[in-house]
Formats: structure tokens, sequence, C-alpha cells
């Protein structure tokens, strides 16, 4: 009994806010999974890694209805943040990347780069095998290949007219698919949407009259649907397999996440400006100040990085007997 109530004072600790500042942390992590949606290669999990919250996030939201007024407690700073991270994302960024695509591109991609040796973190002092090596090697491949797809074979831009049940249906499974891609760091919402063409036709979609036009409302109604059953469902398998294979996981997380910051510079977004330079010569402005840009995320991001590894503490052996304790009552059950 008291060793229950143990693992359960655990669980509480683990998840509970100490300060002001964790709050904010949530919702920086909310931010950056709301910007992901709209911004190419920006990864929420990674960002999640950094700040140490991502197995905080996955057990929150894989265990919402088990322990649902604690899970919950962590969560509403983390939906907020993502709140104001879309339509953020959506008012300014998107703007911004219309304006200077490179530029803008070149800020997060510094950020993902400099950020990346938190993730790394993770399994530095682990023994290199081939098959931790066929697993980073096999994270790196997959964001690429998904880049290439949608640059050279992605779908043409389909519409959002003359929608049938069936559509519907997609787009609950198109929902799921977007929470995996924000669920496992190195995977892009962006891309996945711009590889199915449905990318240009959702963003344009979105404004003030789409509350008067039914059958458009219920395609994001059916995307809410299908992302919050996959942030819910996809995070408890996820944790479960951390639990289980936590180093040969990480292998390919890492892999993903150096992928996605090779995906950041190759997408049909900013393939569209290569093609521009190519043709009209290279806006030499832009570029000095992507790279400029560039080393400035990246700078900022390594600092951040630097700070939580001083300043946090990430519980890692609770975590570890919290994911085990879940795996041992999934079993049970």
């Amino acid at each position: 009994m008291d060793e229950q109530k143990n693992v359960l004072q655990q669980k509480d600790d683990f998840l509970a806010y100490k300060d002001k500042k964790q709050v904010f942390l949530g919702g920086v992590l909310g931010f950056f999974i709301g910007l992901a949606i709209i911004v190419p290669g920006v990864s929420g999990a990674a960002i999640a890694i950094i700040l140490g919250l991502y197995e905080k996030l996955l057990y929150s939201m894989g265990n919402l209805f088990k322990s649902f007024k604690k899970c919950i407690k962590f969560l509403i700073p983390v939906i907020i943040g993502g709140i104001i991270g879309f339509v953020g994302g959506f008012f300014t960024v998107q703007k911004l990347l219309n304006l200077f695509p490179f530029a803008v591109i070149a800020l997060f991609g510094g950020f993902m780069f400099g950020s990346y040796p938190a993730i790394t973190d993770k399994i530095k002092n682990q023994k290199r095998t081939a098959l931790s090596t066929f697993l980073f090697a096999l994270g790196v491949i997959i964001p690429v290949v998904i880049s290439l797809i949608s640059v050279f074979y992605g779908a043409s831009q389909r519409g959002l007219t003359n929608l049938r049940i069936y559509h519907y249906i997609i787009f609950l499974v198109i929902g799921y698919l977007i929470a995996i891609t924000q669920i496992i760091p190195g995977l892009s919402a962006t891309a996945l949407l711009m590889t199915l063409g449905y990318f240009t036709a959702l963003l344009n979609a979105v404004g003030f009259e789409l509350i008067k036009n039914v059958p458009l409302l219920m395609v994001y109604v059916c995307l809410v649907i299908g992302f919050v059953i996959g942030m819910l469902t996809f995070s408890k398998i996820l944790s479960l397999v951390l639990a289980k294979f936590e180093v040969n996981t990480f292998n390919l997380i890492a892999g993903l996440s150096l992928g996605a910051v090779v995906t950041m510079f190759f997408n049909p977004d900013i393939y569209e400006v290569y093609s521009s330079w190519h043709k009209n010569g290279i806006n030499v402005w832009e570029l000095v100040i992507g790279i400029v840009l560039f080393v400035i995320g990246m700078i900022l991001a390594y600092k951040l990085v630097l700070f939580e590894r001083k300043h946090v503490k990430i519980e890692t052996e609770v975590v570890k007997d919290i994911l085990e304790d879940d795996k041992q009552e999934i079993e049970i059950e």
C-alpha cells in the first residue's frame, strides 16, 4: 500500500509545475507545437526534448483519462501556447515566409540545428552498435525522402470543393498523421500536407468566413478530431516503446531530428525560392541575412541547451519508473 502511494506521489511530482518558469516553458513548448503546423521543418517534439518536457508530454497525453486532473494541469499551458503558436504562425510567420522565405527558414533552421545536442544527450554515452547506427541512418533518411517526394512527386494542389463523405474520413486520418508528426521529433506536418497536396488549400481557407461554410468547416473539425485522437493514442504507444527500447528509440529520433534540419532547406516552399534564384539571380541580401539569422538562431538555441543542462534536472529515473509502471498496468489489463 505504501509503495502504491509512493508511485502515485512520484506521478504527482513528475507532472506538477514547480514554479512559474516551468509553466512558462510549458507555454513555450505549446507555442512551437502550434508553430510547427505552419512552418516547414519546425519540430514541437524536438523542442519538448530540449526543454526536458518530452516524457512528461507523452505521459500526460497518454494517461489523460486515467489521471485527468493532474494531466490536464500540465497540458493547459501547452494547449494555450499551441493556440498562440498556430494563430501567431498563421498571421505573422506565414506572412514573413511569403516576404522573406529563405531568411525566416534559416532562422528556424539555425534554432533546430543549435538545439540538436539536447537530443543526442540521450545517447551520447551509449555504445554504438550496428542496430543503433542503422536506426540513426534510417531516421535521417525518412524526412529527407518525404521532402524529396513532396518536391518532385508531391500531389498537385488539391481543392476543398465538392466534398463527399469519404473526404471527411480522409481528413480524420490526416489529422491523426499530423498528430504523429508532432509527437515524433523530425517529422513535419507541413511537409506531410505538402506531399498530400492539401497544405495551400487548408491554409488559404482559414478566415472569418469559414464558420459560414459548413462543409468546409467540417474539414477542420475532422482534422481536429483526428489530431486529438492521434495525440492521445500515439503518445501512449510511444511512451511504452520508450520504456522498453529507450536507447534505440532515441537513436532513431536523433536521426529524424538531423534529417528535419536538412528538409527545412529542401521542401516545396523553399524550392520555389531556389528556382527563382536560378532564373533571376540570387537575392544576395536575403542570402546574407539568412546566413546571419541561421548563426544567431544556432547560438541562441545552443545557449538554451547549455542553460537547461545546468539548471533543469530531467527526472530520468522517475520517468523510467513511471513509464515502466504504466507498461505493467497495461500488461495486467
